[in-house]
């Protein structure tokens, strides 16, 4: 698998597993670029922490992906799909995760503190980060979605 980088954000509900997750990521050997917030005092809404993820995403020219978390991973989720390129996912179980990579090659994993423990979020994180999207029977589904975005995104 080739070295990754991984965009991390969440907001202030999710202070503490962002930090977890970092932590976990960098001992696994994987590049982290936090967009914050780092305090659960930090009064960011979540739409902005998910835009800055997003966009250091799109620069990146997708070649980053992105792990998005707050407290139920829904609203993160809503606003990063708003972007042009991104597949934003909300995964609480290792299935969703995986098929998330490998029948829609997700690029942006979202987590909600406030649904799954921290145990469990780096299971989940652990199957996503080791997956690729592979070309298949899901490609051309994914091409669809790509399609669709783009007369949405005129």
């Amino acid at each position: 698998m080739k070295k990754q980088t991984i965009v991390i954000g969440c907001d202030n509900a999710a202070v503490s597993m962002k930090k977890m997750l970092i932590d976990f990521l960098e001992e696994k050997g994987i590049a982290v670029e936090n967009m914050g917030c780092d305090s659960p005092d930090d009064p960011t809404n979540y739409p902005t922490i998910a835009k800055r993820v997003c966009e250091k995403i799109i620069e990146s020219g997708y070649t980053k992906r992105g792990i998005l978390v707050c407290g139920t991973g829904i609203g993160m989720s809503i606003t990063a799909n708003k972007f042009k390129g991104i597949r934003a996912a909300v995964c609480h179980e290792n299935y969703s995760a995986e098929r998330s990579i490998l029948s829609n090659n997700c690029n942006v994993l979202c987590l909600g503190e406030r649904v799954i423990g921290h145990e469990l979020a780096k299971k989940v994180v652990g199957e996503w980060i080791t997956l690729e999207f592979k070309d298949g029977r899901s490609t051309p589904k994914v091409q669809e979605i790509i399609d669709i975005e783009k007369e949405n995104f005129k």
